[in-house]
């Protein structure tokens, strides 16, 4: 009875906060609500025993990508009252592309089944003295390893490619050079001046 309370409640508050994320005006409370939305969705997986889905979803979606698109939009001036003047121009368009996703969702829902073999292709259950998370670790550092570090290097290779499409140097800022100070001696940091007796430099 409990389980089945929480399950309705959290479901009907995702839906809602999916609901309000697209019907808001405001950016802002867009974003507010997508958080409220991802907490909600970690409280179903929560409940379906995927206890490192809902620490991901909300380590990761809440804490880093909501929030940043929270920071992005308050940050920018954006006048949304400009960006809202040519809505009706797109609005067929978006209307067909929005039907033809509907039409493809029904057809899948509709045709979808599960295999009868699929249950047989798992090859190693998890043992009853090992947590979800744990078993997960396992399986992802030696049977997946290379395809983990496969992963990690093109994050990487897209975190360096950001800094290095986004990086201006502006100019009269004084930077540190590192080679120079390395390479620096007595005769370069170091200047001796015979100063007489009663006068300054």
């Amino acid at each position: 009875m409990i389980p089945a309370l929480f399950f309705y409640l959290f479901a009907s508050l995702c839906v809602a906060s999916a609901l309000m994320v697209i019907a808001a005006r405001n950016p802002v409370h867009s974003v507010l609500f997508l958080i409220m939305a991802f907490v909600n969705a970690a409280g179903l997986f929560l409940l379906l025993g995927a206890e490192f889905l809902a620490m991901i979803l909300v380590v990761v979606y809440v804490g880093a990508v909501a929030v940043l698109f929270l920071f992005v939009v308050m940050m920018l001036d954006v006048d949304f009252v400009e960006l809202r003047e040519g809505f009706l121009q797109y609005l067929p368009v978006g209307a067909l592309v929005g039907v033809a996703f509907l039409a493809e969702i029904l057809l899948v829902v509709g045709a979808w089944s599960i295999g009868p073999g699929v249950p047989r292709l798992i090859a190693a259950p998890i043992p009853e003295n090992l947590t979800n998370t744990q078993a997960i670790g396992l399986v992802l550092y030696t049977r997946y390893l290379y395809f983990f570090q496969a992963a990690g290097l093109v994050l990487l290779v897209a975190m360096i490619g950001a800094i290095v499409l986004t990086l201006r140097h502006k100019e009269n800022v004084k930077r540190q050079d590192i080679g120079a100070q390395v390479a620096r001696g007595p005769a370069t940091s170091i200047e001796i001046r015979k100063v007489k007796s009663g006068q300054g430099l």
